[in-house]
Parts: C-alpha cells; sequence; structure tokens
C-alpha cells in the first residue's frame, strides 16, 4: 500500500455559524491537505497524520474524529503535560479571513523532541507534506531537527512537498522566517509557494523571481499560487507552464485554499497524472473550498 504523510499542527477549530455562533470542527494547513487527499486517493493509498497530542478528552475527540475520517492515527505521539491548540476565524466581507490563536499548551511544538518517533512515523512512507507553519511553531534549534529527519527519508525516496504557508506572528523574526522557509525549501522536492506573501516578504516583482528562488535551493517543481490569479508552474523535466486561473463569483471563505490546492496537486502526480492535469484538479478544487466557509467542505472534494 502506498503511503501519503502530512505533518503538522491539527487545531480545534471555531468558526462563524451565524450571528454570535461559532461552530467547533478540528483543522489545521497540514491535516487539511491529508483530509482532502484522502478524499482523492484511492483505496490503495493511506493516508496518515503525524503531531503531537494530549491524553485529555478534547485530543481523544481529535483522534477519533481522524480515523472517522479515514487518516491514519498510528504516526501521532501522545503527551501527558499538554494538549490541543485552538484558533478562531474572523471573516471581513471580501471572505478573506484572520485569525486569533490560543496554543501555549499545544504539543505539537514538540514534535521534533523525540527523533526516533520522528524518524519511525516518516520510515517508509512514499509522499511526505509539511508547511512552513510546521516550521514556525518549533523552537529554533527543533526546526534543525525536524528538516534532517525529512532530508533522511527524502534520500530513501520519498517525495517531500514544502507550503511555504507564512504566519509572521508564529516566527521570532523576519530573518528567522526567511532562513526557516529556506531550510524547508532544501528539504523539498515539491515547493509550493503564494505569491502575494513572496512579494511582502523578499519583495519579488514576479512569479518568475519567486521560482528561481526555490528552484535554486533544490526543488525538482515549485508551482506558484497568486490567489484569483493565473498558476506559474515550473518542473525540472518539463520546463514551465502557466494554467489559467478559475474565476469564482463569490468568494465565501478562503480557509484551506492552499491547503485544498496542495491536495489536489499531489493527490494528481502521486496517481500518476500529467502536470497540467494535477493543477487543473488542484485549482479546481480550491475553487470549490472557497464558496463555502470553514476548512473542511465534504462537497468541495466531489469533481464538477
Amino acid at each position: 500500500m502506498a503511503q501519503f504523510l502530512a505533518l503538522g499542527e491539527c487545531m480545534v477549530e471555531l468558526s462563524g455559524a451565524g450571528e454570535g455562533l461559532f461552530r467547533r470542527g478540528f483543522a489545521g494547513d497540514t491535516f487539511n491537505t491529508a483530509w482532502y487527499a484522502r478524499r482523492l486517493l484511492p483505496a490503495d493509498w493511506s493516508v496518515g497524520y503525524a503531531t503531537c497530542v494530549g491524553k485529555d478528552a478534547i485530543s481523544d475527540e481529535m483522534l477519533a474524529f481522524m480515523e472517522g475520517e479515514g487518516i491514519d492515527t498510528a504516526p501521532v505521539r501522545r503527551l501527558d503535560d499538554a494538549t490541543v491548540g485552538l484558533y478562531m476565524i474572523s471573516l471581513n466581507a471580501a471572505g478573506e479571513r484572520s485569525f486569533s490563536y490560543w496554543r501555549g499548551q499545544s504539543a505539537a511544538k514538540r514534535m521534533a523532541e523525540d527523533l526516533k518517533w520522528l524518524d519511525s512515523a516518516l520510515k517508509g512512507r512514499d509522499m511526505i507534506h509539511f508547511s512552513a507553519i510546521t516550521l514556525a511553531i518549533l523552537p529554533p534549534k527543533s526546526r534543525e531537527f525536524f528538516c534532517g529527519a525529512l532530508a533522511r527519508a527524502r534520500s530513501k525516496g520519498a517525495i517531500v512537498s514544502f507550503d511555504t504557508n507564512l504566519r509572521p506572528a508564529l516566527w521570532e523574526s523576519v530573518e528567522a522566517m526567511k532562513a526557516g522557509l529556506m531550510m524547508g525549501a532544501r528539504t523539498a522536492d515539491i515547493v509550493l509557494p503564494s505569491f502575494d506573501e513572496e512579494e511582502t516578504l523578499f519583495g519579488d516583482t514576479s512569479p518568475a523571481q519567486t521560482l528561481e528562488r526555490y528552484r535554486g535551493q533544490g526543488a525538482d517543481m515549485v508551482a506558484v499560487k497568486q490567489g484569483g490569479g493565473d498558476l506559474v508552474l515550473w518542473q525540472k523535466d518539463s520546463g514551465d507552464l502557466v494554467v489559467p486561473a478559475r474565476p469564482v463569483e463569490t468568494v465565501v471563505d478562503s480557509t484551506a485554499a492552499g491547503d485544498s490546492f496542495a491536495a489536489g496537486l499531489l493527490a494528481g502526480l502521486a496517481m500518476g497524472q500529467s502536470l497540467r492535469d494535477a493543477a487543473e484538479q488542484a485549482m479546481g478544487l480550491a475553487s470549490r473550498v472557497i464558496q463555502s466557509r470553514g476548512a473542511l467542505v465534504p462537497e468541495a472534494a466531489i469533481p464538477a
């Protein structure tokens, strides 16, 4: 059985459900990718999630939710003295979101403390996905240990994907954020940046400049997202590719747009689709996700 694994932090999600009401769920950038990947990949693929959680009731509920959604939780490490984080989504009139976080006791921040566990979780995986948020929540030295474990898995044949998902408030400084992105990119075969974030952080003036940066870190494939704009890709064996944007009349909630895009692209590539077909699948999925509230939209994973 082929194996897809995402690593990171799954949190309790509070999303708007009407006047003064919130709906509780479980989500997090790399978990969202795993959740959508499970719906896209065939049954002969296992989809797992590696993280750390507590041993309390809410951690039990989170793991039960994952298992009920078809996600393998065997790679999860449980800690006695920690729990899971929580975040709340706020939306403006245009559907753009902002987040408030409570993650002081989050067990996921300790993912790189036990390298024996981490190496075991990564062993034998065919495709591995992580993000800059995964790195940002770790202590600085732990980021090096974490990326070292990913590099070992990559050297043994795993395809590693890195989403440069930026949350500046999670990093200790702008320079640390830049260094963390480059460290993550050097670990990966596939890099998935967003041009608006790269423009802000690095001063990029074009997607081509973003492509060149990550190609220079050793990636075999780079896909530069531009929100509602065209997708700009480069692949080592086939060169440049531009996939036209899919217009969406009304953006309801942009949460998990990039996460679902990653799932669509990676699942397509895993199933042997061409880069263009995988990119089309990814863009189609993301366009459906942003027309509903919350990170996990079951009907969005049903091809249009």
